[in-house]
């Protein structure tokens, strides 16, 4: 059945049978209402950035659109350490990459105003892209390096004032929902800006929507927000302590 179901989904006799029960209302309500809610964010964004400032357009539009998918799915996330995170702080958040669904878990739940650094593909997706450029987010072309360079450089002035990054060090989705080799730029990007790295780990969206798959399922999520990691006087040299130390921040948090 390839991408409709997910190879590695065992499920019980039970479980089959809720997974048949499910199908209708995946296709008739939830897949129709994730496209029309997406085409309608987008819009709205588009036309409240001519009157508001971004931060209140992601925060109308962008935590809107994702609390009603992860709601009509549906995908409860519980959120713990919230008090690891200070308003008036900017972060480079960096979060593990499961699912799709980290979106809507991430905009929806994390309660922080943020610029995506996304690849440049997602400019073309109808709704998204221009919705996200209007919002000031970041699309880096992961083919050009000199250009990727030159967009993540351009954003820098865009991370004051309590408003943070967030990057998938793994850079794209895990297919079988275990870590992949973590990439740099998020890293030299805290560096650069002298701005503490924020560990994020999103549990449980491999099973309610697996990495190149439509098999849709409900299921409960966590997303746990740990400690910030200070940069003060690192460089360069300290890159690779600081990914191995975010790595077994989720290796743990995914292992509970």
């Amino acid at each position: 059945m390839g991408a409709f179901v997910s190879e590695s989904r065992k499920l019980s006799p039970l479980g089959w049978f809720g997974w048949v029960l499910y199908q209708p209302y995946k296709w008739l309500i939830c897949a129709p209402f994730l496209v029309l809610s997406t085409l309608f964010f987008g819009s709205a964004t588009i036309v409240l950035s001519l009157f508001l400032p971004s931060r209140w357009v992601s925060l109308i539009s962008g935590t809107f659109w994702s609390r009603l998918n992860a709601w009509l799915t549906p995908m409860p996330v519980k959120v713990t350490g919230r008090e690891n995170v200070d308003p008036q702080q900017s972060y480079v958040v960096v979060a593990n990459h499961q699912s799709f669904y980290d979106v809507f878990v991430l905009y929806g739940f994390l309660g922080i105003d943020f610029k995506w650094v996304m690849k440049q593909e997602m400019r073309s997706i109808p709704g998204v892209g221009i919705g996200c450029e209007k919002v000031g987010h970041i699309f880096v072309d992961r083919s050009n390096r000199k250009a990727a360079l030159a967009s993540i450089k351009s954003a820098q002035s865009k991370i004051v004032n309590g408003t943070s990054v967030v990057f998938f060090p793994e850079g794209t989705r895990s297919r079988d929902g275990e870590l992949q080799k973590f990439k740099k730029g998020a890293f030299r990007f805290a560096l650069d800006l002298n701005l503490p790295i924020l560990p994020v780990t999103i549990v449980g969206t491999h099973e309610v929507l697996p990495s190149d798959s439509l098999d849709l399922l409900p299921g409960k999520v966590r997303l746990i927000i740990d400690e910030p990691i200070p940069v003060d006087g690192l460089d360069g040299k300290d890159i690779p302590r600081l990914m191995e130390q975010v790595r077994n921040v989720f290796e743990d948090r995914l292992s509970c």
